[in-house]
């Protein structure tokens, strides 16, 4: 197959951009349909070009490929949430917020639970998986906005996941470019505390707009819970193991299958009649809530293997589509040229932040938009005289944080899926994503915590 140029790769994305974009944001289909089109196109394309059908397969292997563990995890996530419920965890975490957090800044005090967990376990899909659904359950109680309390959840722990040393996508940019770890989560701060600083402003003053609540419907909804789920202090223990955990480096996989053994171990103490079979269904096809009021029921009716599989769907045709555009450098070919004829620092921050954006529409993978700019731009910081910290920080910017505002994204696939917010729904109020690449672009441009070669071996 002959190499790929530039003009026609470029035209190849916008093709697929105007078919993704019309089809998901201007008709509100679901991604999977106008995704496999677009592979269909492709896939004609690539055989008029001279592709063989071993090369379009390998591609769409490769795709898949990179997203093997985050669907495993995304399907022991599903078993967690449904065992979580039926423990009373959840349930427990929502009687306990609802008696701490303030009804009044319950939005911004949402953004800031969810940073704190996620710093500490360095993990923004279990942060909104668990606490996440809590507050996102308190939410709904007292008549907030879910857009915007999805918006916070999200928010708060694509924060912590990106400020964490436990978080895999901060220790691949830190690699990537060839910077210091805990350098880089320091150089991040230039960017990341005006983000945090002005999301927590924008939630606090749309948290109180809407403060309606009727403390008569929390005090039913306590009721409630209570009344129908083991709601206790003890729940709380898988929450903290799931810290341990983190702390003790323990990587997600095993974690997850540790706090789904203990919780199912609670849930034979709690009802020691408990069958298999009902527990095997349970952790199948999620927890069903039956409950004397139909918001409860809404709200914990989730969780599940069975109701993991949409997402896990989107993600495979999703990653299927990236691997035949890496493939027949589609992607590669349309960066290539931007390299050579950056010269300023403020333009190759921009571009690079924009390629990240890029990566995160045509690919939807948040590691790939963090590897791909970063291999093909780290020449352009070395030559320009910038510091690895330089690049690192960029790469979080504009690559990370990004996918949770992805409809067919992994992550933005997952938070849909996990708090029943479409993601063009909370994508406006997901602050902290949509003004990360902005600082970051503006302190390109007025070298602001911009970290220069020289200037970083001083300081080492």
């Amino acid at each position: 197959m002959k190499k790929v140029s530039f003009g026609e790769s470029i035209t190849i994305l916008i093709v697929m951009l105007i078919i993704l974009g019309t089809a998901v944001i201007h008709f509100g289909l679901s991604p999977q349909i106008p995704v496999l089109f677009t592979i269909a196109l492709l896939v004609f394309w690539a055989k008029l070009r001279g592709a063989s059908w071993d090369d379009i397969h390998k591609g769409i292997q490769d795709g898949i490929g990179t997203a093997i563990i985050p669907i495993f995890i995304f399907i022991l996530i599903g078993a967690l949430i449904a065992v979580w419920i039926q423990a009373g965890i959840i349930p427990s975490i929502m009687v306990v917020g609802f008696n701490l957090i303030s009804i009044r800044f319950f939005v911004p005090s949402t953004f800031i639970v969810c940073s704190l967990v996620g710093l500490s376990i360095g993990s923004g899909f279990t942060t909104i998986s668990t606490i996440g659904i809590a507050l996102f359950g308190m939410g709904m109680a007292i008549n907030a906005n879910p857009a915007l309390v999805a918006g916070a959840i999200i928010s708060g722990a694509v924060f912590g996941d990106k400020m964490s040393p436990l978080s895999d996508s901060t220790n691949l940019a830190s690699a990537i470019a060839g910077s210091d770890l805990f350098a880089h989560i320091k150089n991040m701060m230039w960017s990341t505390i005006p983000s945090f600083i002005v999301s927590f402003i924008l939630f606090w003053i749309l948290g109180n707009s809407n403060g309606q609540m009727s403390i008569a419907k929390i005090n039913h909804t306590i009721m409630v819970l209570q009344n129908h789920f083991t709601v206790s202090w003890w729940a709380l223990l898988p929450i903290v193991l799931m810290f341990v955990c983190a702390w003790r480096h323990i990587p997600a996989i095993p974690t997850l299958f540790i706090n789904i053994l203990v919780t199912v171990g609670m849930i034979f103490v709690q009802k020691p009649t408990e069958s298999l079979k009902s527990l095997t269904n349970l952790i199948t096809e999620g927890f069903v809530a039956h409950t004397s009021d139909p918001a409860v029921n809404a709200l914990l009716s989730r969780g599940g293997i069975t109701n993991m599989m949409g997402t896990v769907s989107l993600i495979i045709v999703t990653l299927s589509l990236g691997g035949i555009l890496m493939r027949f450098h589609v992607v590669q070919s349309a960066m290539a040229p931007l390299v050579k004829h950056l010269r300023k620092p403020g333009p190759l921050v921009t571009t690079t932040i924009l390629s990240g954006i890029g990566i995160n529409l045509f690919v939807g993978e948040q590691y790939l938009s963090v590897i791909l700019p970063g291999k093909a731009f780290k020449p352009a910081f070395q030559r320009m005289g910038l510091a690895p910290l330089a690049l690192s920080r960029v790469l979080e910017d504009g690559g990370s944080v990004i996918n949770y505002l992805i409809p067919w994204g992994v992550a933005g696939s997952f938070a849909a899926a996990t708090l029943g917010v479409p993601v063009l729904h909370f994508l406006p109020f997901v602050f902290f994503s949509l003004f990360s690449p902005v600082f970051s672009i503006l302190s390109g441009f007025t070298g602001i915590g911009l970290k220069w070669a020289k200037q970083s071996t001083k300081q080492d």
